[in-house]
């Protein structure tokens, strides 16, 4: 086979890399005077403050080393006739979770054999295993965890290439095809890609539903940190979302195991051995992100214990086998978790002060905002630019204090030997532990806020601090109150948070007959294979347990269902408007549930539908952008989504689709159909909205088309046509409408 040429690169632009020179400047002098302002009165509280930002400094360092080089990959074709196993670990997943994974895995282009490894040796599973037509292995001891049961499977099995994928990660159907080509390179152990997730309510995804834009609290390294390491070959397999070669498995003994983390283990030993690793950003798969404080912070302490375990078994600043970058791109990461203890003294130090009136610095005043202020404010833009639009500080500042004490927490694993995998929970309506979780936030928000009033007092009584170290103590508190409360706040609202599935916010057009008497057509607003809720033009006396039925159009077919009605919502402030329905399936056939189950799940459609991004303008962006028309950030204007009914260019077809109508009356809309039309096609259509049935023609003026799980879907631009004349000339007569060719 031949090598695999050399990825390309994209290096810092020069203007954010003259503001990283001037930031490192400036960090520089104001450490080199903060050596002069140690307290003698208060040597070690003087100290420790003073460690703590030097450890933030020699953290910023790696990370620019980290992400100063992007790499730029493109897919090489996969070679074919090569042999894959799929495997998918479970030990206490709902059924209903894995069978969708399934699906997605089985639905994969490329030709393999899917493997269901049962750890928890349930015969449902087996059962689920038989109906889909994969195989099934389990095992009696569960003995190291996930890495023992997928070394037990590679013991069973004799692919060439496996690809593993955690029990609730759904695969794209070109997975295979975008890793596969990356082993033409034969020294090459292991594709990594990003590890997505579908449920953008969770309680790592911050949404700014005006702007259109989804952040993720692992955003920054998906997106910018994987591929910086990936410059210097030392990328991480992360568990999931990923292809390896059997045989260099086999050469360092399986998937490494004795940690928490088998993932980092497995990477580093890997890398030690001379292989090479690739990260294709591009999002292939896509799972169940934590949905409440307590599995979050159950995982990120794992991480950080294992990271630790890591560490001290393999030696990664000393043992033998890496690369001097490799080091440095695996210590940077492990020295992450010490964050923990960085952030919980910040939090701390302003109680001290304002309580003891003891201050960290002897020099205060007019000298130190000198040196301070733009130290920390080209701390945060610098931040911003180096994370090329994935940084979002204010963000990243809030998930510091909502996992300090877990970080620090997890560090003890560098001296603990012996500690006890936890499986991260996937239950959605999580919310037993949550208090218990949040308690040090807490304790920061009672620290701080006490701290303030008797700062004050004693300042007033006592004069007990000077006034500009009173302000600035009552600033720097204030700012770790805000932090605190909204991590608490932010908390709580995620554990309000009771449905049992993740509704896809994903527009559907449907024909909906309700009590077996009225029918009508009605737009999904959101569903999942549980259920959905419809908008449309619903009689206001309609009841909860009504029974409904109907047909979704989806790209591959009309699907037929029947459910009941859970409950009804009319606008408020705007009762004349028909409510919204909310409806639970109870399908008849589990293989129609598949049928959704497998469009829904192992796809980015939400992304791409509602038009959402994940990257916003850096300051830097944002400013050249005023002075750039063509540069200027533009956001979508907001819509809502119609179920029409179309004819095209005179033809009767009567097809279902959808139609959005702009908020701001413009004359362009965006159409959805599940069959191709073509550029400057005329469109006569009638929309259905809750209030009205609607009129009119669209020429078709662009199209992008978006692949689903099963078939594709076509987004259109087009323009509203005053009369069919201005559209296409000799077209004279609108076609007749036939709904029920549609159904």
């Amino acid at each position: 086979m031949n090598k695999q040429r050399t990825p390309s690169f994209q290096s810092l632009e020069s203007y954010r890399a003259v503001l990283v020179a001037v930031f490192l400047f400036v960090t520089v002098w104001y450490l080199t005077w903060r050596l002069g302002t140690i307290n003698p009165q208060a040597k070690f509280f003087s100290w420790l403050l003073y460690a703590a930002e030097l450890y933030g400094f020699v953290t910023t360092l790696l990370h620019l080393f980290m992400t100063w080089r992007l790499t730029v990959r493109i897919a090489p074709p996969a070679s074919r006739g090569l042999s894959v196993d799929v495997f998918i670990p479970t030990f206490n997943e709902p059924v209903q979770l894995v069978r969708r994974t399934l699906l997605a895995t089985i639905h994969m282009d490329y030709p393999h054999e899917t493997w269901l490894l049962d750890d928890g040796n349930r015969p449902e599973m087996a059962s689920l295993a038989e109906d889909l037509g994969v195989r099934y292995l389990a095992r009696e001891r569960n003995t190291d965890a996930k890495a023992g049961n997928l070394n037990h499977a590679l013991a069973n099995s004799s692919a060439e290439f496996i690809a593993v994928f955690d029990a609730d990660h759904a695969p794209q159907q070109n997975f295979l095809t975008h890793t596969l080509g990356y082993f033409n390179d034969p020294a090459v152990a292991f594709v990594q890609t990003p590890q997505d997730f579908f449920n953008l309510d969770s309680y790592q995804h911050r949404q700014q539903t005006r702007k259109h834009t989804v952040w993720t609290e692992q955003s920054l390294f998906f997106r910018v940190i994987q591929r910086g390491k990936d410059y210097w070959n030392a990328a991480f397999f992360c568990g999931s979302c990923a292809t390896l070669r059997r045989s260099a498995l086999e050469k360092i003994g399986g998937f490494a195991t004795g940690t928490v983390t088998e993932d980092l283990h497995t990477s580093i030993r890997l890398h030690k051995q001379g292989f090479k690793s690739v990260y294709h950003a591009e999002p292939l798969a896509f799972g169940i992100a934590p949905s409440s404080v307590v599995p979050f912070l159950q995982q990120r302490i794992r991480w950080g214990q294992g990271a630790m375990q890591v560490w001290r078994q393999e030696r990664v600043l000393t043992g033998s086998g890496l690369t001097l970058a490799q080091r440095l791109n695996y210590f940077a990461s492990m020295l992450t978790y010490f964050d923990g203890w960085q952030k919980g003294l910040f939090y701390i130090a302003p109680v001290i002060v304002l309580v003891t009136g003891v201050m960290p610095i002897s020099a205060f005043g007019a000298e130190f905002l000198l040196h301070f202020i733009p130290y920390y404010l080209l701390t945060f833009w610098a931040f911003e630019e180096v994370g090329r639009g994935f940084g979002r500080s204010i963000y990243i500042e809030q998930y510091n204090m909502g996992r300090f004490a877990a970080f620090a927490w997890s560090t003890l694993g560098l001296f603990q030997r012996h500690l006890k995998f936890r499986v991260t929970s996937k239950d959605l309506s999580q919310a037993g532990q949550t208090a218990t979780f949040v308690l040090p936030q807490i304790a920061v928000i009672l620290l701080n806020g006490l701290a303030v009033p008797v700062g004050i007092f004693l300042f007033v009584y006592a004069a007990h601090l000077p006034l500009t170290g009173l302000a600035a103590n009552i600033i720097w508190a204030g700012i770790n109150l805000a932090l605190a409360l909204s991590v608490v706040w932010f908390s709580l609202r995620r554990v309000s948070y009771t449905r049992s599935e993740y509704r896809f916010p994903i527009p559907l057009p449907a024909k909906v007959t309700i009590k077996d008497r009225l029918t009508l057509y009605a737009t999904v607003d959101n569903i999942s294979s549980s259920g959905c809720s419809f908008y449309g033009a619903f009689p206001r006396n309609l009841e909860p347990g009504s029974p409904v039925q109907g047909v979704l159009a989806l790209p591959a077919g009309m699907l037929p269902f029947q459910g009941r009605v859970v409950s009804i919502k009319t606008d408020k402030g705007n009762e004349s408007r028909a409510p919204s329905v909310s409806c639970h399936f109870e399908w008849k056939n589990p293989h129609e549930r598949d049928r959704l189950d497998l469009f829904l799940y192992g796809s980015d459609l939400q992304w791409h539908l509602l038009q959402l991004s994940e990257r916003v303008l850096t300051p830097l962006e944002w400013a050249f952008s005023r002075f750039s028309e063509d540069g200027r950030h533009r956001i979508p204007s907001p819509a809502h989504w119609n179920t029409m009914l179309y004819d095209v260019d005179g033809e009767e077809t009567g097809r279902l689709g959808l139609v959005s109508t702009p908020l701001d009356n413009q004359s362009e809309r965006a159409m959805i159909t599940f069959t191709p039309l073509a550029t400057g096609a005329v469109v006569f259509l009638r929309s259905f909205t809750r209030t009205e049935q609607r009129r009119y023609h669209l020429k078709v003026t662009g199209v992008r088309q978006i692949q689903s799980p099963v078939a594709p879907i076509f987004y259109y631009q087009t323009e509203l046509c005053e009369a069919e004349t201005k559209c296409k000339e000799n077209f004279v007569t609108a076609p007749r409408v036939q709904p029920s060719s549609a159904a």
